[in-house]
């Protein structure tokens, strides 16, 4: 089911648990957008928001026991508007990234759809 208001986004996924993985990337597809990755690591992420332009990302804030704060503020850094996709209460995000939109696991597919379209101003 396409969303034409989400169809064409180059969204960059960063997450490291496989199943969580997929289950966005399906539902991203599903939508029309275009995925860039998943990726399951910081420096992994780290090159390929450096490598080319993505509309937006969904970042897990932890990778495998690292922060994914790096990315965040590469991607803030190049204008580029992230969410968390996390199951960390709120206080776990730091002040920097404090006010950025956290989507929480398990993940509903209309919280994604109405998220995304929020952030991409859509």
């Amino acid at each position: 089911m396409t969303d034409d208001r989400l169809s064409g986004l180059r969204v960059l996924l960063v997450e490291d648990e496989a199943l969580v993985a997929m289950y966005v990337e399906d539902l991203l597809e599903d939508a029309g957008c275009e995925i860039v990755g998943p990726v399951p690591r910081l420096d992994a992420a780290l090159s390929v928001i450096a490598a080319g332009p993505v509309d937006l990302a969904i970042l897990d804030v932890n990778l495998n026991g690292e922060k994914v704060w790096p990315a965040a503020d590469a991607l803030k850094a190049r204008g580029v508007p992230y969410v968390f996709l996390t199951g960390y209460a709120a206080g776990a995000v730091p002040g920097a990234h404090a006010a950025v939109t956290r989507l929480p696991k398990p993940l509903k597919p209309s919280d994604l759809f109405s998220t995304l379209r929020t952030v991409a101003g859509r």
